[in-house]
């Protein structure tokens, strides 16, 4: 049986899936300032991308055996210093990947209809009609840049939509799919709407000279991670017309970001939410939960 710290919450089903396999688990959050003192009790810990599993915490934590991650990216996790003490760290890559890109289309209607900004102005009271001229997605092109799990469902949306897909990936990616695979540069020349699904800023930032050689007047969207687009470079893109609009679901400094750019009239914002569905956080808890228990059982985990 083990201990398991389940820190930033998990679908009921998920939890009820390891109680009923023996295990304890503690709901209630740890503070990250107290997490220090606290982790040495547990044998296990759940996060999500509030909670920041660092050297130090894995340090003050002899006994923790695993660490998991309900969601995509592990940028918040020390991965190679927790393997190099023996802890097994997983996540969960397949369970949000339908709702991610679902969102990620969600913006770009949104954009294309001009939808956040009359939203703000209608609730002021005025009826500018005649002020938002959209554009339809098909027929439009769209770069994924990163192409796995979500990027490749994004692409069949799309696809049905009647839209064109580019896309680019650091791996030689093979797929059925209707798309083609291109560089950055022409991936980015070409779209015009780009949507990022790359794991974090250390595997791509779009900065400046990268915006640059997007098509003037084009999109960008980012339901990825925060930090894959350099904000102070977006903003001047967007300033200066380069750049249409964006779509940003995640942001530099969450859970406070640049309020400039949270309020810029070309930008679609959400709060971080491409997984918070009904759906994708039953598959998250059901596939946490799954791997978590085999491991305990000595079947192994599969990150």
């Amino acid at each position: 049986m083990a201990k398991i710290l389940v820190n930033d919450g998990m679908e009921a089903s998920g939890a009820q899936m390891l109680r009923d396999a023996g295990h304890e688990l503690e709901m209630t959050k740890v503070p990250q300032e107290n997490l220090v003192a606290e982790l040495g009790n547990y044998d296990a810990i759940f996060v999500r991308s509030a909670t920041q599993v660092r050297q130090e915490h894995i340090d003050a934590a002899p006994n923790l055996k695993l660490i998991g991650r309900g969601g995509v990216g592990l940028d918040n996790i020390d991965v190679d210093y927790a393997k190099s003490k023996g802890i097994e760290v997983v996540n969960t890559p397949a369970a949000s990947s339908d709702s991610v890109a679902e969102l990620a289309i969600a913006h770009m209607f949104a954009l294309a209809r001009n939808v956040a900004a009359a939203n703000v102005t209608m609730r002021k009271g005025e009826w500018n009609k005649k002020a938002y001229k959209g554009f339809e997605l098909a027929g439009k092109t769209l770069g994924v840049v990163g192409f796995g799990r979500i990027g490749q469902s994004l692409a069949r949306k799309a696809i049905a939509l009647g839209m064109r897909v580019v896309a680019y990936d650091v791996i030689d990616v093979k797929t059925d799919l209707p798309v083609q695979m291109k560089a950055l540069e022409d991936v980015l020349g070409e779209a015009d709407l780009v949507s990022l699904h790359v794991p974090n800023k250390n595997a791509l930032t779009i900065d400046a000279g990268l915006l640059a050689k997007m098509k003037d007047g084009a999109y960008i969207i980012n339901c990825a991670r925060g930090g894959v687009i350099d904000e102070a470079a977006l903003m001047d893109a967007l300033n200066s017309g380069k750049i249409a609009g964006a779509g940003l679901d995640t942001f530099d400094n969450e859970p406070t970001p640049n309020a400039d750019l949270v309020n810029h009239p070309k930008v679609s914002v959400t709060p971080h939410i491409g997984a918070a569905t009904g759906e994708a956080q039953l598959r998250v808890g059901t596939e946490l939960a799954t791997k978590v228990a085999n491991f305990f059982a000595g079947k192994g985990a599969v990150a």
